[in-house]
């Protein structure tokens, strides 16, 4: 197994897990039943993925030869589902951080894929942003929620950073891949925290002063 294999399933695995785990809190949040939880659980792991590999021209059809991260991501939302309420309502504070660390680890592994299928830094960004973000936004379109990444607070930007320096060949080897992991992690962290926003325009207030 080559280097870039590794890094590729390193970080399939973190990302499966983290947003496996989101989906299944998100469904119990809305009161789903337990094939509600399974079902977000597993579109939260693997909607990101699909959506990029009918980007990057990866066949869809290779999700069924994963057979370890669906194993990884039916676990880990049997494991949140059988928890014990107060652990899930105590580690519900965490679900930013499950989020982050979902969105880090998938966009670097799609952009990986790009990279590996020698497409150009563009297509590298995108697969990084749609891998990232994809599942999130199933998940919250399908829990009836305003997606994450629609809010003003800064998401997506730092899947398109991540492509960008992945893309741009500043990345390489898994040490600058692990920092570039975290750095993703804590500058999504600190967006949360210190209230970062892009910014936005709102028609309300001018719709409520015409007559």
């Amino acid at each position: 197994m080559d280097l870039l294999q590794l890094n590729l399933n390193l970080f399939s695995i973190i990302g499966t897990v983290a947003f496996a785990v989101s989906g299944a809190v998100v469904a119990m949040e809305e009161e789903y039943d337990i094939l509600g939880v399974f079902v977000l659980g597993l579109v939260t792991a693997f909607g990101g993925g699909v959506v990029r590999n009918l980007l990057i021209g990866v066949p869809v059809t290779t999700l069924w030869s994963q057979g370890l991260y669906l194993k990884t991501a039916v676990i880990a939302t049997a494991l949140v589902f059988f928890l014990p309420v107060s652990w899930i309502n105590r580690w519900k504070t965490w679900e930013s951080l499950f989020d982050a660390v979902g969105l880090s680890a998938f966009s670097i592994q799609g952009a990986l894929y790009a990279v590996n299928m020698h497409h150009p830094v563009s297509a590298v960004i995108v697969a990084a942003v749609m891998t990232g973000i994809g599942g999130g936004i199933i998940r919250d379109v399908l829990a009836g929620r305003k997606p994450l990444v629609l809010r003003d607070e800064i998401y997506a930007v730092w899947a398109m950073g991540a492509g960008l320096a992945i893309g741009l060949g500043w990345l390489q080897g898994a040490i600058p891949l692990l920092v570039l992991f975290i750095g993703v992690v804590a500058l999504r962290m600190m967006s949360v925290y210190f209230k970062w926003r892009l910014p936005r325009r709102s028609l309300r207030s001018s719709l409520e002063r015409m007559p």
